[in-house]
C-alpha cells in the first residue's frame, strides 16, 4: 500500500475514534452511540489504530 493512502486511511480511522470517543462521553449528541460506555472505551482503541497506521505510512523504509 502507498504511503500517501496509509496516511490518509490512518488520519481518517484516527479522527472517528475521536468521534466515537466523543459520543461515547456524551459531548456530541444526537446518534445512538451518544452517552453509551462502549463507545467511550472503543473510541480510543481506534484512534490508536488509526495513529499507529499514520506512524508506519510515515515511516521511511529500507533502501534495498
Amino acid at each position: 500500500m502507498s504511503k500517501p493512502v496509509l496516511i490518509t486511511i490512518g488520519v481518517i480511522v484516527a479522527l472517528l475514534g475521536l468521534l466515537f470517543t466523543l459520543q461515547g462521553l456524551g459531548v456530541v449528541g444526537g446518534s445512538a452511540m451518544s452517552g453509551s460506555t462502549l463507545w467511550a472505551v472503543l473510541g480510543p482503541i481506534i484512534a490508536i489504530v488509526g495513529i499507529v497506521l499514520v506512524v508506519l505510512g510515515l515511516r521511511k523504509r529500507p533502501t534495498p
